[in-house]
C-alpha cells in the first residue's frame, strides 16, 4: 500500500536523512507556535522528553489537518541540562551562554516522532542521546563562535555535530540521527509495519 508520506518540517537536515534513506515524501512545514504549545504543557510538569513527544505530535496533527490521508512524519527536539530544557539561541550571545554552561557537562538531546493520520496519532516514540561537552575555555568559546557564524543559532544546542561542533565533545552516548532531529531507524520501522514503504 502506498500512501502519501509528508514530513511536517523544513529542516534541511531532516529532510536529507529521509532523502539518503530512498523515502519518497513531501515537506510541509507545522504552523503552531511552538512556546505557546509548550508553556500549554506546563501545567501537566512535563519531562524534557514529554515535551519533545508533545510538539512532534502537535506539529504532525497540524500538517494533517491540511492533509487528508497522508501520513505525516512529525518531530521535535528538545535539550535538557540539570534539569533545565534549552531552545535554539536567539543571537550570538546567547549561543556562548549556552556552550558555557554545557561546558565539562552531560546534556541529553530529546528527539520526538509521530506518525499522524486523519488527527490519529498512529505512534509516537522519544529517543535520546546523551552528548558529554569537554572543558572549554571562554577564548575557545569564542573563537568557535566566530568561526562557525550564526549556523550555531538553527540548533537548539548551539552546535552543529556534523560540522565544526564535534570539536566540542568528548563523548556521545546515542544515536546520530536522534542527534541530527529524526530517530529514523524507529521511524522506518513503524512505516514498514504500518505498510507504507516496502518491508
Amino acid at each position: 500500500m502506498t500512501v502519501p508520506l509528508i514530513l511536517a518540517s523544513q529542516s534541511p537536515f531532516r529532510r536529507m536523512l529521509m532523502e539518503n534513506a530512498g523515502l519518497t515524501f513531501e515537506t510541509q512545514a507545522a504552523e503552531i507556535d511552538e512556546r505557546a504549545a509548550e508553556a500549554a504543557l506546563a501545567a501537566h510538569n512535563p519531562t524534557p522528553q514529554g515535551i519533545a513527544e508533545a510538539l512532534a505530535i502537535e506539529k504532525a496533527r497540524d500538517v494533517a489537518r491540511r492533509n487528508p490521508s497522508s501520513l505525516v512524519i512529525g518531530s521535535d527536539q528538545t535539550l535538557s541540562l540539570e534539569g533545565l530544557v534549552f531552545h535554539k539561541p536567539a543571537d550570538m550571545a546567547e549561543a556562548k551562554s549556552h556552550l558555557t554552561a554545557m561546558s565539562g557537562k552531560t546534556h541529553s538531546l530529546n528527539c520526538g516522532i509521530a506518525l499522524v493520520r486523519d488527527g490519529e496519532t498512529l505512534w509516537s516514540d522519544v529517543s535520546i542521546a546523551n552528548l558529554t561537552m569537554r572543558p572549554l575555555s571562554e577564548a575557545f568559546i569564542d573563537r568557535h563562535l566566530a568561526r562557525v557564524g550564526a549556523r550555531v543559532l538553527a540548533s537548539v544546542g548551539a552546535y552543529q555535530l556534523e560540522g565544526e561542533g564535534v570539536q566540542l565533545f568528548e563523548r556521545i552516548d546515542g544515536d546520530y540521527f536522534t542527534i541530527l532531529g529524526l530517530p529514523l531507524l524507529p521511524l522506518l520501522a513503524k512505516l514498514r509495519d504500518l505498510g507504507a514503504i516496502d518491508a
